[in-house]
């Protein structure tokens, strides 16, 4: 498995940090998937900004609609995000 560094929460400084916040605020936690892109906070505040428009953003798609949608696509990718 590769090994990619990261900024856990409690390392976490500046616009991170308020990324970090933001995401506890709504998950509860920061997921490993944010984490994965602490070494750069704007590309994550990016990649943060475009899921909460895809998912939250007005749609004729309900919430749940995009979230079975985001659950089908991770499990034919394989992947468990």
């Amino acid at each position: 498995m590769a090994y990619i560094e990261t900024i856990g929460s409690g390392d976490a400084d500046g616009e991170l940090k308020r990324i970090y916040d933001e995401a506890t605020r709504r998950a509860g936690r920061v997921f490993g998937i944010l984490r994965l892109q602490s070494l750069n906070p704007a590309v994550l505040a990016a990649s943060t900004a475009m899921y909460k428009a895809v998912m939250f953003g007005p749609s004729p798609l309900s919430r749940v609609e995009r979230e079975a949608m985001a659950v089908t696509v991770s499990r034919v990718n394989e992947c468990f995000y």
